[in-house]
């Protein structure tokens, strides 16, 4: 495991959507991304709630943001450096993101993701 303080995570977190195609963060419609320290369970990397771009209608405007959160001691604990924890949180943002554009995890398994 390695120690990445809070505001360090962050800016991984920040860097790993910059890197995000900018004509894919463009489609991104009412998503709001968290870190916390850990997950309920204890072993998540990252979770994400709401409802998929590919299943939205007319009844969900108006709805609250979708969210997507990455749980920094989780992530951290699977990793042995800081580069490991970038690469983590990179790989993490991503495989959420892919939930928010409805893309399953048996399909983010065909592509690596998982």
């Amino acid at each position: 495991m390695v120690e990445v303080p809070p505001e360090r995570f962050e800016e991984l977190v920040a860097e790993a959507l910059d890197d995000i195609p900018e004509d894919l963060a463009r489609l991104m419609r009412n998503v709001a991304i968290f870190v916390e320290d850990r997950s309920p369970e204890g072993d998540l990397m990252g979770l994400y709630e709401g409802t998929p771009l590919t299943e939205r209608g007319d009844w969900y405007a108006g709805s609250l943001p979708d969210r997507i959160t990455l749980y920094r001691e989780d992530i951290c604990a699977v990793c042995a450096d800081d580069e490991e924890v970038a690469d983590e949180v990179y790989t993490t943002v991503v495989h959420e993101i892919a939930h928010h554009f409805g893309i399953d995890d048996d399909r983010l398994d065909e592509l690596g993701w998982c």
